[in-house]
């Protein structure tokens, strides 16, 4: 049972039973158009499948010939539904033999978010109007945005999908000037695979920086110097924070809705920048509008990437393991103290460590579900960790600083 679209040769046996398959002929289908997965010790070919799933390819891909039953239950709310999507697929289970691996929502709470984001909008319109500037405003607007779209994504919010969906499209399109699309499809590879190379889309550093303990030294050896990496914990000031959204994501949102004609997605984009330039372009004139979008999307990815960076980059990162979903989290996240402001600064992703175990928890449930999640590490001593939120931010400079010496000296030594 070779390819992805022979799904019949091997399904079932003379009695009209499924086949079974060990692990060496699961892992045998790993290749793009070749594709098997294990849920609940059930095989699936999802070679086929892979193009219409509503979470994009790679995030199945990521977990080709491997148990994905953790990550299909983190990921999806509605199992009974998803299930219904998945029998087609089903050819058969593990053997017996084989060993199954190599809370309420408040929705009332995010319409508050919701709320306080579009005051402060008329609030920034206001201050424009009587004294001429509401930067400030229009800058938090951004970044609470932004945490906001995070929670509809992640179908956090609504007990359907669909409206999850639906309102995530106006947060993320309406409100930011962003496509649905492209952050479903890069956020949720990191969460199925964080902080792992080739599968993790937020370690793909572009070669601007070396990060963890294994990249510093392979590029070291192989002699890779795009960059003095050795300086980039110096660098990271001035080509990091400030370029990510402002140029990086700009581009990158704009090329992938045209490119796989995510039009819906254009025409929401659009409506953002027809409204902010109809508000803005009476006071400001074009120039000056222009020039306060680009200060806002430069302030906005300063507070983005602090923020979403300190709790990955200081952490592990390393190629594939294959380790389960409990540990293959925690060792690539680590929460921050919890307090008013830090929850509210971070959209709540002070608590990572949860966020990234139940990806579709609302996340004025993670204070909650913390102490429970750090007493069963420490029951099985496994390593939970909470920073400061300084300290959190001083780490990822120290990390980049020690990832350039490791490169540096791979680079001269060896």
């Amino acid at each position: 049972m070779g390819g992805g679209g022979q799904q019949t040769d091997r399904i079932t046996g003379t009695n009209g039973r499924f086949s079974t398959y060990t692990w060496e002929e699961v892992q045998k289908h790993t290749k793009s158009g070749d594709q098997w997965i294990v849920v609940e010790r059930k095989v699936y070919n999802v070679s086929q499948w892979v193009k219409r799933h509503p979470g994009g390819r790679r995030i199945i891909g990521h977990y080709a010939g491997e148990d994905a039953t953790e990550a299909f239950t983190a990921f999806h709310p509605d199992l009974q539904l998803v299930r219904k999507y998945m029998k087609p697929l089903l050819i058969g289970e593990l053997e017996a033999s084989e060993p199954s691996q190599d809370s309420q929502k408040n929705p009332l709470f995010f319409l508050l978010h919701l709320g306080h984001i579009l005051l402060l909008e008329a609030i920034a319109l206001m201050l424009v109007w009587n004294f001429g500037t509401g930067w400030i405003n229009t800058a938090i607007v951004a970044s609470q945005a932004g945490w906001l779209q995070h929670d509809f994504g992640h179908l956090s919010v609504f007990k359907t999908s669909r409206w999850n969906h639906l309102v995530h499209k106006f947060v993320i399109g309406h409100l930011k000037g962003a496509s649905a699309e492209w952050w479903n499809h890069r956020h949720f590879q990191h969460h199925a695979k964080p902080n792992v190379f080739k599968k993790d889309p937020d370690v793909n550093m572009l070669n601007a920086f070396v990060v963890g303990k294994v990249q510093p030294v392979e590029y070291g050896i192989k002699k890779i110097k795009h960059l003095p990496y050795n300086h980039q914990h110096k660098y990271f000031f001035f080509i990091g924070p400030p370029l990510l959204i402002p140029v990086y994501f700009q581009f990158q949102i704009f090329h992938n809705m045209f490119s796989h004609g995510l039009w819906v997605d254009l025409v929401w984009c659009i409506s953002y920048y027809v409204r902010y330039f109809l508000c803005y372009t009476q006071f400001y004139g074009v120039f000056w509008a222009v020039l306060l979008f680009n200060f806002v999307r430069f302030l906005e990815s300063h507070w983005f990437v602090w923020v979403t960076q300190m709790s990955h980059i200081p952490m592990d990162i390393d190629y594939e393991k294959r380790q389960d979903w409990l540990s293959m989290q925690l060792v690539a996240t680590c929460n921050i103290e919890q307090s008013f402001f830090n929850d509210w600064f971070s959209g709540h992703l002070n608590f990572q460590i949860e966020h990234h175990l139940f990806p579709t928890m609302p996340r004025h449930n993670y204070w909650r579900a913390a102490p429970r999640v750090r007493a069963l590490c420490d029951k099985y001593g496994v390593k939970y960790e909470e920073k400061s939120l300084y300290g959190a931010f001083a780490d990822i400079v120290r990390s980049l600083e020690k990832s350039g010496e490791l490169w540096l000296d791979a680079y001269l030594n060896k």
